[in-house]
């Protein structure tokens, strides 16, 4: 099935937390921010910069802070999805509409915002050298919904994991990323490297 092209098309496709999803975007889009979909899911941002996603799975929905390692989390519910490998990127997980605090969750996307105004980031590591593979954090979070892919990536050497992940953290801007991983995200799951057909000739 082709990744939904808008967010519209992304709830009418949830089986589960459909309404859920609708109101955290409701929430978001009241901040201001601009809507989009990104690696198959809505994502919000401000100043051309990626701030929340959301996301929803079989037993819980949520979101996805992008610089969430430097929100101060009052509410103290961000978790690190990956620890050990994301640098930046905070999940908010949430299994019920109870869970849903609007005010709290208006609160940490405007802590956002202001903190992409001053220009606070957390870069991620670039470019990825010898050693353990520093996946970005935008293709993990690809691979994460196609686990035909992440089955794939996992399979490859850390060579050609590492040639992926450089392909992908050595893009400026967030389109160019994307533009990316839909390229490459085939050719994880065949088992391709990005590299092949060169060293093949």
């Amino acid at each position: 099935m082709a990744a939904p092209k808008t967010v519209d098309e992304y709830i009418e496709r949830q089986d589960r937390f459909g309404e859920e999803v609708a109101r955290l975007r409701e929430i978001l889009l009241r901040t201001g921010m601009e809507e989009a979909v990104k690696w198959g899911a809505p994502v919000y941002t401000h100043g051309g910069k990626n701030l929340v996603g959301i996301g929803a799975f079989k037993e819980h929905f949520g979101l996805w802070f992008f610089q969430g390692a430097l929100l101060s989390d009052p509410e103290g519910v961000l978790t690190n999805a990956q620890e050990g490998k994301t640098r930046a990127l905070r999940q908010w997980r949430m299994e019920s509409k109870r869970d849903i605090k609007a005010k709290a969750i208006s609160a940490y996307a405007k802590e956002a915002m202001a903190l992409q105004e001053a220009g606070k980031e957390i870069k991620p590591k670039r470019p990825v050298t010898k050693g353990s593979v520093d996946l970005p954090p935008e293709l993990a979070a690809a691979l994460k919904k196609r686990a035909k892919a992440k089955k794939g990536y996992d399979a490859l050497t850390p060579g050609k994991q590492r040639e992926y992940s450089n392909y992908i953290a050595e893009a400026k801007r967030d389109a160019t990323k994307q533009s990316r991983i839909e390229k490459i995200l085939p050719m994880i799951e065949a088992g391709i490297g990005l590299h092949d057909k060169y060293r093949n000739c």
